[in-house]
């Protein structure tokens, strides 16, 4: 999302180093959408414009596309079956047989379509071989049974780490366990959060979608550094960044009875990043006891999206 910002493009030959390191590191899942960017600058044209100079590594990847957004500024959705259709084809049309979609769905559950036409809309183009399987989106535990009463699931995307662990008390976790569903992990250490880097909100770009956010807010983000001080002293006494412990973390809950496969699908700017965030780091039991300790002292303050934004959220 990171690399095809509104605000400017990032050149290609940083892109495409950094994505370059995570194929090296075993970095294969890469997540994007049709509205990271703009419509003529987004992650699909990136990919295509990455996958032209490098094709050998096409079949490397697992790349999973999100769309169904018409306008970000009024969270307008489209998940009607001919706005499913229209929207690969634009997606396939812009990556130009470069590289197949392994994993494609809506962004969120369109309130106007039940999520059951969705689904068999995508299960239409998965039959037709246009899309590999199906992606669901920050949905809920509902909702997925629905859909996989409709088809098979492939794959669901919801925002997990140390600062979202919603999934592992709302059902989600234990639904997609039950279903044999993977889930990918989106913004595992907390938009930067949990990197312990950021120290006030003067610390985000100006002009970042982050400083509307309710856990950014003034009165929830001392509260909030409150738990990352925390996060980063265990990091300290174990020898590791906080990032490394917190997608360690992440990655060891699949270990956990009845829970599925979960990716973390980490943002990183910089081949060393990319490095740090791959790193396999050996938590033990104690370890984990201090982590949730932590957790249950100091709690999160502040919902994850604007009011808005969470309407569609979890649906």
């Amino acid at each position: 999302m990171r690399m095809t910002p509104h605000s400017g493009a990032v050149p290609d030959e940083e892109t495409f180093a950094v994505l370059k390191a995570a194929l090296a590191a075993g970095v294969n899942v890469w997540g994007g959408a049709d509205f990271y960017g703009t419509s003529e600058r987004s992650s699909l044209h990136l990919l295509a414009r990455y996958f032209t100079q490098y094709p050998e590594d096409a079949d490397k990847v697992v790349i999973c596309i999100k769309s169904g957004i018409v306008d970000m500024r009024t969270l307008n959705m489209d998940g009607s079956p001919d706005g499913i259709r229209r929207m690969l084809a634009n997606a396939n049309s812009t990556l130009g047989g470069r590289k197949k979609i392994d994993v494609f769905g809506i962004a969120r559950v369109d309130p106007k379509t039940p999520i059951e036409e969705s689904v068999r809309a995508l299960a239409e183009l998965k039959a037709a071989g246009e899309i590999g399987g199906i992606l669901l989106s920050e949905v809920g535990a509902n909702t997925i049974r629905r859909a996989a009463s409709v088809a098979q699931i492939d794959m669901v995307e919801q925002e997990v780490s140390l600062w979202a662990t919603g999934i592992f008390e709302n059902g989600v976790a234990t639904t997609c366990g039950e279903l044999g569903i993977p889930i990918v992990a989106h913004t595992p250490i907390g938009a930067g959060m949990l990197t312990g880097r950021i120290k006030s909100i003067d610390d985000l770009p100006h002009g970042s979608y982050l400083r509307m956010f309710p856990r950014f807010q003034p009165e929830n983000f001392q509260k909030n550094l409150a738990l990352v001080s925390e996060i980063e002293k265990l990091a300290k006494a174990k020898g590791v960044s906080p990032a490394q412990l917190a997608l360690s973390w992440l990655k060891l809950q699949s270990k956990k009875p009845g829970m599925p496969l979960i990716i973390p699908i980490a943002g990183a700017s910089s081949e060393a990043r990319v490095k740090e965030n791959a790193a396999i780091i050996d938590l033990s039991d104690d370890d984990l006891k201090a982590i949730t300790g932590t957790l249950e002292s100091f709690p999160v303050a502040g919902d994850r999206y604007p009011a808005a934004a969470m309407k569609l959220v979890g649906v």
